[in-house]
This record gives structure tokens, sequence and C-alpha cells, in this order.
């Protein structure tokens, strides 16, 4: 049942000797995981028959199985080409317990609730909608598979590392009889992104093999590992600070963290690293580091590029809520394109499982008299509304405390608006803000702290705030003008259609407005004197980057008081985005893009949300928050915001970059580095790495770029490794951005991520930084 590939018929003792064997390589990468002996591992590894859902008439049993890697899910399909199919735990977003994607949801009855859960891949490949047998089964499947990934994702990087370099070992042993020939150690440096001639490949094999037999197994297998491992650039700074009998002593260890880290330590602090890493007992005993415990601790977040502080909530959350960024999507019903994509509750939840916290409801009349959510006028699926709240509700705040603002684009009927109201007050309960916090008439924003739990909605309201307490509430329903941004994201798809320029408008639905009325923008000087705090403008982008362009200050000013939300052009049919660093220069909040679609700007924004525990909230600097300031990204006039950093960045090398190119069996990546700087016009600047031939496991640069940065609190750094090619556009292998502010000086590693955003397990650059000020 678990067979992969063709392989030569085995004696009945021999295949009892290879089952045992693959118990033993069962055992060890269960170990490995820190999951040796579990029953819910040892479940999934003897796998079992589930039911694969499609439709409603579309329900076949399949048998699913963990393979001895504790990585790879196997199971059966009965497609005529592809009898068996394999996918790695590591494309697997998450798994969800119950009827919790749509496919269930439709296509099976509440009474099997408990044996039902579905696979959620990372990127666009389809769920995986599946029920057991029983509850209990079903709840084994997915506490195992939580297990595994937890596990998988707390590995250091060097146990990912060798996790990775084993697992590729074994696929190379192509009969597995755990020895390697020549032509096998030859597949498998291909499989780890290394091309080698056919001299050096039997140069490191003959080294290899001690017994002469013509293969490698044992402790010659484990010498080629060693061989193909080693450091050389780490092994270098390590025998320059190892003084003490060949270690590192803990004074050694303060050295390297002082002078090169530039890390505020103490002894203290170097003795408890000491204590935390290292692997050897004597040398632990007489506080000294070896250099396995020194690689350790360069593979642990104390080496990483990103201040392990940043990960926790570490900034104020008291300030009013137009001083934060707030991570924000745009259609974000949408899986696809905004022409022709499907529409699902799914996309709301990947954007809140990424901390967005503010998603668009894009709302029209549907059948039997329930709204829909849909891009008007497009061949877009729809999906009903009351679903997209359920799901909001669902999994609103499960990576993030810190309030949901629900965007409304409404084209409904009254009477659809009156139940769009019913079904957010039913289904969000307590957590939807129906009134200001306090009892008097508030005069600005309350604070995320403040919201915690709560969903705010952002509409068009019939009457001022102050209207609740002066109990002048009696309007049951009027026209206001229609949605800017309605009018402009239809402009490009339905030019015969006649604009509307009324809407009516619900009290019921117009009452829940609260903190995000939408009005039009009609400049600066009007909305100072005429707009209350929480009357907010969208801004379609080309709007917003002339403004940003031509009245940079004053766009700032009007920040430090109102929100303002940035949308891309309806032009944009393919749901692409635009840059949102100019956006955030001048202090605007709500900076929505296309969460469904892999950019460069999406990157950006992953980056600028990283730090404060990845919260969705990031407070804006003191420059954009304080009515003194005269700051302009354009001019750079003297001010507090100008504090002059020199940048220095040595790209020394990469380990285990991924194939671009799977589907080619022997193509090898020629890897080059690029380092980005996003940030005030002057600080924009890119700098790239030759490229290297053909090799993809431990690639070499040791290249040097410096950068001049006048405004670092809104820089952002940007990696980006690319497979060189002379003919056609680079392919992007990896990326990683990060504000300049959570940069740790010193050697450190970057981890790297998929054009998605899920992080490479195994890959990573390694360089040296330093952020001084400028002399």
């Amino acid at each position: 049942m678990s067979c992969l590939h063709k392989r030569p018929k085995r004696t009945k003792s021999e295949e009892q000797a290879f089952q045992e064997q693959m118990k033993k390589v069962a055992q060890e990468n269960g170990k490995r995981l820190g999951l040796e002996g579990d029953p819910d591992l040892q479940f999934l590894l003897v796998g079992g028959e589930l039911v694969k859902i499609r439709s409603r008439s579309w329900k076949k049993n399949r048998f699913f199985k963990l393979q001895e890697d504790c990585k790879t899910l196997w199971h059966e399909s009965h497609k005529t080409f592809r009898r068996n199919q394999t996918f790695s735990i590591d494309d697997i977003d998450s798994v969800r317990k119950g009827r919790q994607s749509e496919g269930l949801n439709k296509h099976t009855d509440p009474s099997v609730e408990e044996q039902c859960f579905s696979i959620i891949f990372k990127g666009r490949k389809k769920n995986l909608d599946l029920m057991a047998a029983s509850g209990v089964e079903a709840k084994q499947w997915v506490n195992g598979l939580d297990k595994i990934m937890n596990n998988l994702r707390n590995l250091s990087r060097q146990q990912k590392r060798e996790h990775w370099i084993i697992n590729c070992m074994r696929k190379a042993d192509k009969n597995e009889d755990n020895k390697m020939t020549l032509k096998e150690l030859k597949h498998f440096l291909r499989q780890i992104n290394v091309e080698v001639d056919d001299t050096y490949a039997a140069e490191i094999f003959n080294k290899c093999d001690k017994s002469n037999s013509g293969s490698l197994e044992g402790s010659e297998i484990k010498h080629f590992y060693d061989l193909l491992t080693q450091r050389e650039e780490i092994d270098v700074i390590y025998e320059s600070y190892a003084q003490t009998e060949g270690q590192m002593s803990a004074r050694d260890v303060l050295n390297f963290l002082l002078n090169e880290q530039r890390e505020q330590v103490t002894m203290e602090d170097a003795v408890k690293l000491i204590e935390k890493y290292e692997v050897d007992e004597t040398a632990k005993q007489k506080k000294h580091m070896t250099k396995d415990g020194f690689l350790m601790y360069m593979h642990q977040e104390e080496g990483s590029i990103f201040n392990p502080a940043h990960k926790e909530v570490y900034q104020d959350m008291h300030q009013p809520l137009n001083h934060y960024y707030i991570s924000s999507s745009h259609n974000t019903y949408l899986m696809e394109d905004q022409l022709r994509g499907p529409s699902s509750t799914e996309a709301y939840i990947k954007a809140l499982m990424k901390s967005c916290r503010c998603v668009e409801l894009d709302c029209w009349d549907g059948d039997n008299g329930e709204p829909i959510i849909y891009h008007g006028y497009t061949l877009t699926s729809k999906v009903l509304f009351r679903d997209v709240i359920k799901a909001i509700k669902e999994y609103a705040f499960k990576t993030s405390d810190y309030p949901v603002i629900l965007s409304l684009e409404n084209h409904c009927s009254v009477d659809q608006q009156k139940l769009m109201a019913h079904h957010m007050i039913s289904i969000l309960g307590d957590a939807l803000l129906t009134k200001p916090l306090g009892n008097t008439m508030p005069t600005n924003f309350p604070s995320p702290a403040e919201l915690k739990g709560k969903f705010l909605i952002k509409g068009k309201r019939l009457n001022k705030l102050d209207a609740i307490f002066n109990n002048n509430g009696t309007i049951d329903e009027d026209t206001v003008s229609e949605e800017d941004e309605a009018a402009d994201c239809k402009e490009n798809e339905q030019k015969t259609k006649p604009k509307k320029s009324k809407i009516k408008l619900a009290k019921e639905l117009s009452n829940l407005v609260i903190y995000c009325k939408s009005v039009h923008f009609n400049g600066f000087e009007h909305a100072k004197e005429n707009q209350a705090f929480y009357e907010m403008s969208s801004f379609k982008e080309s709007k917003a980057f002339n403004l940003a362009e031509t009245s940079g200050t004053a766009y700032i000013h009007h920040n430090m008081d109102k929100l303002s939300r940035i949308y891309p052009v309806g032009s944009r049919t393919d749901s692409s985005n635009y840059n949102p660093v100019p956006m955030w220069n001048v202090g605007c909040q709500i900076v929505a893009l296309n969460f469904q679609t892999p950019s460069k700007e999406m990157h950006l924004n992953q980056g600028r949300f990283l730090p404060n525990a990845s919260c969705g909230y990031i407070l804006k600097p003191e420059f954009q928050r304080d009515l003194s300031s005269q700051f302009d990204p354009n001019t750079l006039s003297r001010g507090p915001w100008l504090k002059r950093k020199t940048f220095s960045v040595m790209v020394i090398s990469a380990q285990q970059l991924p194939k671009v190119n799977k589907d080619k069996h022997k193509s090898i990546v020629d890897p080059l580095v690029r380092v980005e700087i996003y940030g005030v016009p002057a600080d924009n600047a890119s700098k790239e790495t030759h490229y290297i031939e053909n090799n993809g496991f431990n690639p070499s640069w040791n290249e040097s770029f410096r950068f001049d940065v006048h405004v670092p609190e809104l820089a952002m750094l940007r990696f980006v490794v690319e497979d060189y090619d002379s003919t056609s556009q680079n392919d992007l292998i990896g990326h990683y951005c990060l504000p300049l502010t959570s940069v740790q000086n010193g050697y450190r590693h970057v981890p790297l991520l998929t054009k998605r955003g899920d992080v490479i397990c195994s890959a990573g650059l390694f360089v040296h930084l330093m952020l001084l000020d400028a002399q």
C-alpha cells in the first residue's frame, strides 16, 4: 500500500527485514520530532480509510498513511496515471476539526460533525475534506497532524537541516539497502540542489569509502554527511573567538556578543547562552561553548536577523486607533482575480489567520431575500453574507486579540440591509461595537487595547454620532451618497451601467457604524473644518499617491486626527497590488491590498506587520503623530525624523535553497541575492550579488554593500534570492522582509519565504549586518 516507486520483488525474509528497517526509520524521525512513542503518531504511521468528499454525490473511500519520514502523507488515488499520491506536511496550512470548510458545510449533514475534518493547504491548492469512521478516529488524525506540524515548526534550523538532508539521502537510496553507491550519491546531490562534476563526486565518494567496498554505509555515510554539512564560514568565526583551550569560554562568548553582534549583554547572559545551547556536558560544566554549541546558538532565534524582543507585543497599544498602521485587505472575499475568481469564506479565514485587521464585504441583493457578497457586475462567484459573518466570528481573534474592522461596500436594498444588520447583531453578539465606549460623546478614537475582541463596522451613517447621546435617532431610512470606492471599482467593468449617486440606507445598518463613518473627501482644509474624527474617507490609489506627492505634510496631519483607507484602482482586474510604502510614509492607516495575490507588495506588507507579535497593528513613528511635526517624506527638511544611519550588509552564503523547477530532474539553481531598501524616496535602493553557477545547497558570495538611510523608522529591508537566467526573467527562489528597526546587528541567519509568504523550512541566508550612526 505504501509503495512509492517500482523496486525489485523481495523475498519474504527480505520484506520482513525491510519492514523492520522502516520501523526503525520511523522511530528515528519520531524521536527527532520529539514524538517518540506518541500514540497519535503511531496511529498515522499505520494509516487508515477515510472518506474523501468533493460533493454530495462524490464521496470516495481512500487509504491515507503517514510515511516513515514523518513528514509526508501518502494516499491512494484512482486516477489512471497517479495511483499513489503524496504531499508534504510542510504544505499544510492548518487542520480543522468538524465541518468548518465550505465543502463539508455544504456536502455533509450536521449529524457527522464529529467525524469530519479538513486539511487546508498553503497557496491555491484545494482543501482536502475528509470524514473518518468515528469521532475518535477523526480526533486522532487531527491531533496527530497538529503535533507533527507544531513540532516541525519548533525544530531549530540545524535540526530542520539534518531532518531534510537525512530524508533526501533515504530518497536517493533507490534499492533501500541503506547503502549509497556513487550513482545514488550523485542522485542525492542533485536532490539537494548541488551540481558536481563526476571527478569531484568520485573524490568525495572515495574519501568516505574507507572499506573500498564501492558503497557507503554506516559510519561512512556519517562521514559523508559531516563533510557535506560543514559550515566553513561559521568555523572561521568560531575559531577567531575560541581563545580558551580551543573553545569559547564565557568571556569569549561575551566578547563575541559585544564586538560582533553589538548586543548590550552581560557575563550572565553569555553563561545563559552556554547553558541553553551547549551539547557537551563537560564543556558546559567549564562554562565553555564548543563549535557544535556555537552552531546551535547561531541557528536559534538569538542568531536570527529578526529581533526576538519584537516577536511579542512590545509597542504601546493604548494610543488612539488612528495612530497605528492597520493590516488591511481589499476584496477580501476573492480567492483569485476580480473578474472570474471564486468568492469564498476561505479567503476571509486565510486573511484573518494572517492577522489582517480590516476586511472588505462587497454586499449585494441575493435570492430568497438573503444578501450576498461578490464583485458586482463580474463573473466572480457569490457567497452568502451570513456565512461570511459566521466565518469572521470564528476566526477573527485566533492570531490577534486586537479589533477587526468590517468595511462594508453596500449595494443592497433596504430590506436586505436590515437583514445584514440582523445577521451581524445575532452572530457577532457582544463582540460587535454598537455604541461608543463610555457614557459621553467621545472626542477621539479609543485604543486597540480598549477595543480588544471587538468588531467595528465601517460604512455610511445617516446622522452624526452625537445623535446617540441627544436621543436624536428617529430617522428610519434616507438616501446617502454611494461610497466613492463602489463607483470607482466598477468603472472599468460596466461602462454602460448608469452609476447610482444615491443609495437608500436602513436605520438598523446605519446605527452599527460608530467609529468608522464613510464620507466623501473634499480636500484637507474642508476635512479639517467639517469632519468629525470618526468620519473617514476612502482614496483610490491614484488619488492617494497624487496627494502624498503634492501635499505630504497636509496628508500626515489629516491622518493624525482621522482614518484613511487606500484601495487599488478598478483597472487592476488581475487583482495586482500597488506599493504600500508611500502610503505608510504619509501616515495612512488602512492601506488595503489584495491578500490573495502573492507579490512584492504583499511581501512588504507581511514585513511591515511582522513585529509586535504580528498582531496587525504597528504604532506609527512619533513624527507622524505629533501635531507640531512638519515631516514631508519627499523633501526631508531637518527634524526628529532625520536620524542618518549607515547600513552595511555582507551577503556571506546561503543554505539549502529549493529547486525552482522541480519537474526537471537535473535542474540546479544559479542563485544571486538582491538587498533592497524601501522607505522615503531618498532611501529607496537596491544592490545585488553576482550569481553562483549550479549550487543551491551552499553557495557563497562574501559580497558587501553599503546603504545611506535618512529616515530609519520608515525603512524596510528586503532580501530577494533569485535563480539567474540569461535568456528570460529570473525566477524567485525566496525572500524575507522586515522593518530596519527590527534588524539585529552582527552575524545573522535570514529565513526565506515562498512567493506566497510561507517559510521554506530548511533554506536560509547567512549575512553580516551593521546599522550605525552616520559620521
